[in-house]
């Protein structure tokens, strides 16, 4: 039999090899013998269509029902808007034909084209997260077991699913907020004109500015400040965000936010954060703040955090504040100390998992206190409430 016109000149046992490999490391689980079932199958079935080359695949690498909503996350990663990148000459052929016909695991019916396979493998409520095209936001270190909990607090979360999510943050880069600056980079495709460029190149034309120099505003990072109570209310959820501020200490490119932790005293751990080993990030970290899991004075450390030598690294930064506001302090000590730093930051987001019930009030005096000066306030307490996170740090 000729190879499958879909894949002309491919290696189909490199190919499988490949794709599998992506499969796991999304979270799919595959047999050993997977790769040599799809390849007897894309030899049998001659798969013409990306649709009839899906099922080929579901049908021989998933073993789990559990594993669908993975599978199809990476599979509309690899095959997403392209005829077949390994295959240039059917994208040749086809580049001014229409798209492909979308996966089957994309449709909510079967139409008369389906390959004759039922919709009815596949349960509802996969299918339902199907059509609503979230699959593509699943990350692909998480395993399925943990993507499928990405509504569920971290509070029900062991060490070591907490260990997994935080190796995603890791490769998870999050988009910093940036501020516009005085100064421009060369773009040629900018709006604005660069006279002295422009008739510095133009010595080399006699003079005529044939080529225009153009420029476009420089967006440097933002400064980012996390500070997380570790006080006993927020015990279930720091590890979590102890993991969350590792991962950002690990980022370089001349641009490394500041740490802090408190319970009953400000602690930086910027330095002890940016351990590669997460183990012995957390370990260095609990070691130095040695009042965790104990009382709290959230105004108090605020205000800790706005005195020298910390206050410097709080001008034009964006605060993140990771505490359920329950506080020590009296409420006007908290309202000082937000009146300072707002003045100082650009901006304050606040994350506080009890947000996350349906039935969550401001009750507490300090959160209540808190809460007009917070631009951004999010609960942060599952995958999805990170996900936000990271979306309004962009738009910020």
């Amino acid at each position: 039999m000729s190879p499958p016109a879909l894949l002309r000149g491919v290696d189909l046992a490199a190919f499988s090899v490949a794709l599998v490999a992506r499969l796991r490391a999304g979270g799919v689980t595959v047999s050993a013998s997977g790769p040599t079932a799809f390849v007897a199958a894309m030899r049998d079935l001659v798969p013409s269509s990306r649709t009839q080359l899906y099922w080929a695949a579901r049908l021989t690498l998933v073993n789990r029902v559990e594993d669908l909503t993975a599978f199809d996350a990476v599979f509309e990663a690899v095959f997403a808007d392209a005829v077949l990148p390994v295959d240039p000459v059917a994208l040749k052929a086809q580049r001014g034909a229409t798209a492909a016909s979308v996966p089957a695991a994309r449709r909510d019916e079967m139409g008369p084209e389906s390959d004759g396979l039922p919709w009815t493998t596949r349960p509802p409520s996969l299918r339902a997260a199907g059509a609503a095209g979230d699959a593509t936001a699943i990350p692909d270190v998480l395993p399925s077991r943990i993507v499928a909990r990405d509504e569920e607090p971290f509070d029900s979360f062991d060490a070591a699913d907490l260990r997994l999510i935080g190796t995603w943050l890791e490769r998870s880069a999050a988009r910093w907020p940036t501020r516009r600056s005085m100064r421009t980079d060369p773009d040629r495709h900018g709006k604005r004109i660069d006279l002295r460029a422009t008739m510095r190149a133009a010595r080399t034309t006699g003079w005529e500015p044939v080529h225009l120099a153009r420029t476009r505003p420089r967006r440097p990072r933002r400064r980012l400040v996390l500070v997380c109570d570790v006080s006993r209310s927020m015990q279930p959820y720091a590890g979590i965000y102890l993991h969350l501020m590792r991962a950002t200490a690990l980022r370089q490119d001349g641009f490394r936010p500041e740490v802090f932790a408190f319970s009953t005293t400000l602690t930086r751990l910027t330095p002890v954060m940016a351990h590669r080993s997460p183990e012995v990030a957390l370990a260095r970290a609990n070691a130095k703040v040695v009042d965790r899991y104990g009382g709290t004075h959230l105004g108090r450390s605020i205000a800790e955090l706005l005195a020298p030598p910390h206050g410097s690294a709080l001008r034009g930064a964006v605060v993140v504040v990771a505490s359920d506001g329950w506080d020590s302090d009296p409420p006007e000590v908290l309202d000082h100390s937000l009146e300072r730093l707002k003045r100082r930051a650009a901006h304050l987001v606040w994350l506080n998992p009890r947000a996350g019930a349906r039935d969550f009030q401001p009750l507490a005096g300090s959160m209540a206190v808190a809460l007009p000066y917070c631009e951004v306030f999010l609960p942060a307490h599952s995958l999805t409430g990170l996900r936000d996170l990271f979306d309004a740090l962009e738009r910020l």
